[in-house]
């Protein structure tokens, strides 16, 4: 049954967007970044980057700076060392993650990172035999000029089993908030990482036959109410993984392709069926 009728959902193969195969990094771009351009793809709402990248062994981006945005990174297979200008040293794993430990990544971590007034990092694949395969994601901020920081944090397979597990929230006092908030870095939403945007993430792993809900704007969590946009976005892992938004044929999505969807509002649900053979990873990307 059709959900949702009042939202506009359009697809974005996966045979559309850009790619680069570099012979070190293999990468799918959603919109114009580094040489692929395309005028109608260049931002969704305050999303700006949604790159699909695998790194092969021993490889890796150098040292390079940010600044004035928010990247992240969701972790899908293999490992992802970083390093920074802020602590210049190697990221180690610590066992036990805190919003400021700096580690090897690996799935169901998320790195992120405030590029603020600049920062530089670097972020390297030194396994020797397997490749990481990784969502390099980046939201424009609601300020400029905002001090660097860095967040990681584990999100467990059990928490997104057939529902959507948040990663990200609003930090708390949104565009006015205080220096005092910004370093507390408070989320809206209890158990995600702040983000300096009305913008929300949440990830589902959705066994076949099996359905998940994404509320969207996390309900009330967001300071924009209506005319939210989703972005809806099923990696490549070779799965056989395939998806149907809002009950509807044309909006069925296979591994790779994503799919805008928008006259939504904050507090509707969007349902996504796993109809494939495969275990679908589904990514939401829900801005204002």
């Amino acid at each position: 049954m059709t959900t949702l009728p009042s939202a506009k959902i359009t697809p974005r193969p996966s045979s559309a967007r850009g790619h680069a195969d570099h012979g070190w990094l293999n990468s799918y771009h959603t919109f114009s970044f580094a040489s692929y351009f395309h005028p109608s793809f260049q931002s969704f709402g305050s999303l700006r980057v949604l790159n699909e990248d695998r790194v092969a062994p021993q490889s890796g981006f150098p040292t390079h700076p940010h600044r004035d945005a928010e990247i992240f990174s969701y972790i899908l297979s293999g490992e992802l060392t970083h390093r920074d200008s802020m602590h210049g040293r190697k990221g180690v794993s610590t066992g036990e993650v805190s919003p400021d430990d700096y580690f090897v990544m690996k799935r169901g971590d998320v790195q992120f990172t405030t590029g603020g007034t600049g920062i530089a990092h670097a972020e390297e694949n030194e396994n020797e035999k397997e490749e990481v395969h990784f969502l390099q994601i980046w939201a424009l901020p609601w300020k400029k000029g905002l001090p660097p920081r860095y967040h990681t944090q584990t999100f467990p397979e059990e928490k997104k089993r057939n529902r959507f597990l948040p990663i990200l929230s609003p930090l708390k006092g949104g565009v006015k908030g205080t220096k005092e908030q910004d370093e507390k870095a408070e989320p809206v939403v209890k158990g995600t990482i702040p983000i300096h945007a009305d913008f929300m993430m949440g990830a589902s792993l959705i066994d076949p036959g099996e359905k998940a809900s994404w509320k969207i704007g996390g309900g009330g969590a967001v300071e924009q109410k209506e005319g939210r946009k989703v972005y809806v976005h099923l990696p490549i892992r070779h799965l056989g993984a395939k998806i149907r938004l809002a009950g509807r044929e044309e909006a069925t999505l296979s591994e790779g392709d994503g799919a805008f969807v928008e006259k939504v509002k904050a507090g509707d649900e969007l349902v996504v069926e796993s109809i494939g053979n495969g275990e679908a990873e589904v990514i939401v990307l829900d801005s204002n």
